[in-house]
């Protein structure tokens, strides 16, 4: 692929070569004999110089071509490889301006003032990969491994649903115990606790790639989104960062998604870790992956996720290109131009400042009360405890803070699992919030499950001020769903739990 076959004459996307299900019939820029793989489900799609000369070609962008692009956005159009390219490069202050002016207006216009809640459950830190950014490297002795025990995952789990918690991610380092028949093990085991009014009602996962019957085993656990970060799209950086284990497979692992979607997976996420390389390629690199996906199997990844590099045990930080605050909410902002209807993750690794100018110009998930040690919520620990943790934390707040915060600044906190149990995922979710339907659907589910932890958990003052914020969102409801919603409200008041539209 060269820099300006991203889009057709008439301006609209040009799929990319899809070598799984031959949509088209370009000539592919990746070969089974160039990389010698046999299997055409691990060659890499990704082409370096395709994003260099991208970038390259438009160093210098003019106003009337962020313009042009923003226009674009603001129909709610998935942006080119070039279009981004475009804001990418149009680094002066009125162009950033305006930049972060129209993420801000789509990112209300599609997402309402919704944030969804979640919290990381790390499962084990034993790990064969070693990878110099990672406080969970095996060369990096210092780290105290442990796996939790089955009892252990059901402490970890009561303790979070005690604090209201509804949507868990499930963390594992790299490593033959952590196989797919474990991990759909321990997401069974989470499903099955429950405490008073408290249930986990959603799964994902961030683990290591499998092969499709490893995936299938896993999905058949009733998991949400399987989420894998390339870290690097750059292959010589990826080299440079990755020395041994499993993971120095770039290839593999830059394919483990599409054998997730293969076996029936049809919720991923995608990430980089920002910090490796230059920013600019890792963005546009992420929109290639979303590119190929849509073009292979008619869906985008549901959820991509974009942490900076930081402090872990034993890490040389010289190694790193750090991305500096004003880059990276540019990028956020540009981010959700170019990916309208992507939730776009942004964990407590950034500090609560950051966190809340993030969510402003384009973030829709974030994490609370976040303790990412090994058995760390029943023990209520602190992230000082850097010898048994992969990074430091740097928004420490409660999940309580956090809701209390959201709730002040009027945003609703939202624990929805809704979709995954009406069957609006995949390519179902695609034909459903396209048109619109995350603000009217995921408005009033967020509202009833703020109600819930509002009923269950929340202590007195914020009880009071979510109730006056339900009501006030309540009235901005269409008439035909005001009603529905309204009565729902009354039952969860009244003791019922996990009603949704």
């Amino acid at each position: 692929m060269t820099a300006d076959n991203d889009t057709t004459e008439n301006g609209s996307i040009r799929e990319p070569v899809c070598l799984i299900t031959e949509k088209n019939k370009m000539e592919p820029v990746f070969t089974p004999q160039r990389y010698k793989i046999a299997d055409e489900r691990m060659i890499p799609f990704i082409d370096p110089e395709e994003i260099r000369t991208t970038l390259s070609v438009h160093a210098h962008p003019t106003l009337e071509q962020v313009e042009t692009v923003l226009a674009k956005s603001r129909r709610k159009e998935r942006l080119s490889l070039d279009e981004a390219a475009i804001l990418v490069n149009a680094a002066s202050p009125g162009m950033t301006d305006r930049i972060k002016t129209v993420a801000r207006e789509l990112k209300r216009e599609i997402y309402g003032n919704r944030i969804v809640l979640f919290a990381p459950l790390y499962i084990g830190n034993r790990c064969t990969n070693n990878c110099l950014y990672c406080g969970f490297r095996s060369s990096n002795t210092a780290t105290i491994r442990r796996t939790l025990s089955d009892e252990e995952i059901v402490r970890e789990t009561r303790a979070l649903e005690d604090n209201g918690h509804k949507r868990l991610i499930l963390v594992y380092g790299e490593h033959p115990a952590y196989d797919a028949e474990y991990i759909a093990h321990t997401v069974r085991t989470v499903y099955r606790v429950k405490s008073g009014n408290g249930e986990i009602r959603r799964v994902n996962i961030n683990a290591a790639p499998f092969d499709i019957e490893g995936f299938r085993t896993i999905k058949a656990a009733g998991i949400g989104t399987f989420q894998i970060f390339q870290e690097t799209y750059d292959p010589e950086i990826y080299d440079r960062f990755h020395l041994s284990g499993a993971k120095r497979n770039y290839a593999y692992r830059l394919t483990a998604l599409d054998r997730a979607l293969e076996a029936g997976i049809d919720d991923v996420g995608i990430g980089a870790l920002f910090g490796l390389g230059d920013w600019r390629f890792e963005l546009l690199a992420l929109l290639r992956h979303v590119n190929h996906l849509e073009a292979c199997y008619g869906i985008g990844p549901h959820t991509i996720s974009f942490p900076r590099i930081k402090e872990a045990q034993n890490v040389d930080a010289s190694r790193f290109q750090p991305l500096n605050d004003t880059d990276f909410i540019r990028m956020i902002a540009i981010l959700r131009l170019a990916v309208p209807y992507t939730g776009l993750i942004l964990t407590a690794r950034e500090s609560e400042k950051i966190r809340k100018e993030a969510m402003e110009f384009g973030v829709s998930q974030i994490d609370g009360g976040s303790k990412i040690e090994i058995g760390g919520y029943a023990r209520n620990t602190s992230s000082q405890e850097i010898e048994r943790e992969q990074f430091r934390l740097n928004d420490e707040r409660s999940l309580q803070q956090i809701i209390a915060d959201l709730t002040a600044k009027g945003y609703i906190p939202s624990f929805c699992t809704a979709c995954y149990r009406k069957g609006r995922t995949g390519e179902h979710f695609m034909e459903f919030s396209v048109p619109g339907f995350i603000k009217r659907f995921c408005t009033p589910n967020g509202l009833l499950t703020f109600a819930e932890y509002l009923c269950d958990y929340a202590e007195e003052p914020l009880k009071k001020e979510g109730w006056t914020l339900i009501e006030k969102e309540l009235e901005k409801l269409d008439d035909s769903i005001r009603t529905t919603v309204a009565a729902r409200l009354e039952m969860i008041r009244h003791g019922q739990r996990d009603l949704y539209l």
